[in-house]
């Protein structure tokens, strides 16, 4: 049985078919986020990537996101975080403190089942996602 590719693997690979050179600022985008488990800003990237550029920073993330390879998640308060799209599919949701921010990754097999077997008229579930809000144990 093959393994599937990591997703810097994959990233890497989708890049060269859509025929976008190599830049050296992109892939440390890409490496930043293969590192983290849940999303982050756009400013969180820039201020880890010394010597990127903001704009760079921006730029990457809107490829990655045209090519399917990260996704935009609701922050709240306006704020939104990028997290990679794994090749198997396999993802989480979020719970966010509206009061200081804190984002939480969870995960729910039952909710997961649930969402699958939503069925609409004409519609196929392609993706989804779920963002909770409310306040953390911290401040409530």
């Amino acid at each position: 049985m093959s393994q599937s590719p990591s997703w810097s693997e994959y990233s890497a690979r989708r890049i060269a078919e859509a025929g976008l050179r190599r830049s050296i600022p992109r892939r440390r985008v890409i490496d930043l986020l293969a590192e983290r488990d849940c999303a982050v800003t756009a400013l969180e990237i820039d201020a880890e990537l010394d010597g990127v550029g903001r704009a760079t920073v921006y730029r990457a993330i809107e490829q990655l996101e045209d090519l399917g390879l990260v996704r935009k998640v609701d922050l709240g308060a306006s704020a939104h975080g990028y997290e990679k799209v794994e090749p198997s599919g396999h993802h989480h949701h979020h719970i966010v403190c509206d009061d200081c921010g804190k984002v939480e990754p969870f995960e729910d097999e039952a909710l997961e089942e649930a969402i699958h077997h939503i069925r609409r008229k004409g519609f196929s579930l392609e993706s989804h996602e779920v963002t909770l809000h409310g306040h953390c144990a911290e401040c409530r």
